[in-house]
């Protein structure tokens, strides 16, 4: 603050850094879970169709300068031996991966990988359209 002129001993500010380290602790809670755990309740369906989900929002905070970013995720896939999951754990493995600090191409292949991985889909597609502050 300082650096910026203010003075940290004012009364607006006098908290701002204790505030400032709860927001990052809140923003980065997904460095504590795995995308691929979202995926536990799996289906067998015995169906083979792509599912997709589309227009998932999210926000992030991109790690080389910790501006915010946000956009959409679309997520699909093919499923293999008729294996699905709800469609509500596509989305919430995007909130996951993008809440740390984050690169829009890291989040994709993390949102892509641990739905490989947990499912061992025929095919996996996962798109971000993200833009910075």
């Amino acid at each position: 603050m300082e650096l910026l002129g203010e003075d940290p001993n004012r009364e607006g500010l006098l908290d701002t850094p204790k505030r400032v380290a709860k927001m990052y602790l809140e923003m980065f809670n997904g460095l504590k879970e795995d995308p691929k755990d979202q995926f536990t309740a799996v289906f067998s369906e015995g169906h083979e169709e792509g599912v997709l989900v589309k227009d998932i929002p999210f926000h992030s905070m991109c790690e080389h300068h910790l501006v915010p970013f946000y956009g959409i995720a679309y997520v699909a896939y093919i499923p293999s031996k008729g294996r699905v999951t709800g469609l509500s754990k596509l989305a919430r493995a995007v909130e996951v991966a993008s809440r740390r600090p984050q690169l829009q191409e890291r989040l994709t292949h993390q949102v892509a990988h641990a739905l490989q991985d947990a499912l061992e889909p025929e095919g996996v597609f996962v798109m971000v359209e993200a833009e910075h502050m």
